[in-house]
């Protein structure tokens, strides 16, 4: 079993929060080799995927699962983030990020009933709030000064600028799971 940990799980989230803010952007860019169809399709096994992890909630919404899901989103956007950085940009990568993104938004709604139900007192739900919507908006920020300092070094293809912001992203993505692992203390239980 694990404990939630809310000091290192609302610094979690605040740069999980800096990494959505600095990768919200690149998007549109990123997906453009895609075709609309794959929206569409994607958006019903988004939805889908929604539904079955609902269906879950009586065994997954505790700590632990929480904990390991948590890792396994974070380990997901990784993973795509490098393949895409090996890769390259073409139509294979946007895929495999789009998917990437896709899975890890099945477990949107979860995680946050979750935190809710972890964090319980108004107090820490309002520092993990805070930090959330501060992280956004510091990651936006940030995103928009590196797409300028870009600029000012004549790389102005928007694919090579969200190709390069990538590897901002791998690093922060690096710090995100580090703070996952910080945000939980595993707990022994007598049998």
């Amino acid at each position: 079993m694990y404990t939630l940990i809310p000091k290192w799980f609302i610094r979690y989230k605040f740069f999980n929060s800096l990494f959505l803010g600095l990768s919200v952007g690149g998007i549109f860019t990123l997906y453009t080799p895609l075709e609309p169809s794959i929206y569409s399709l994607g958006g019903v096994i988004l939805a889908m995927g929604m539904l079955f992890v609902a269906r879950l909630y009586t065994h997954i919404l505790n700590a632990t699962w929480f904990y390991h899901i948590s890792l396994a989103v974070e380990v997901i956007l990784l993973l795509a983030i490098l393949y895409f950085l090996f890769i390259k940009y073409n139509y294979q990568s946007a895929l495999i990020m789009y998917i990437g993104y896709q899975i890890t938004f099945v477990f949107g709604s979860y995680l946050v009933r979750v935190e809710t139900l972890l964090l319980k007192t108004d107090t820490l739900l309002t520092k993990l709030d805070t930090a959330k919507q501060l992280g956004y908006l510091v990651g936006m920020g940030l995103s928009y000064f590196f797409y300028k300092l870009l600029s000012a070094q004549d790389i102005t293809s928007p694919q090579e600028q969200v190709y390069t912001l990538h590897y901002l992203l791998v690093s922060v993505e690096i710090l995100v799971i580090f703070l996952i692992l910080k945000s939980f203390k595993k707990t022994h239980t007598m049998i």
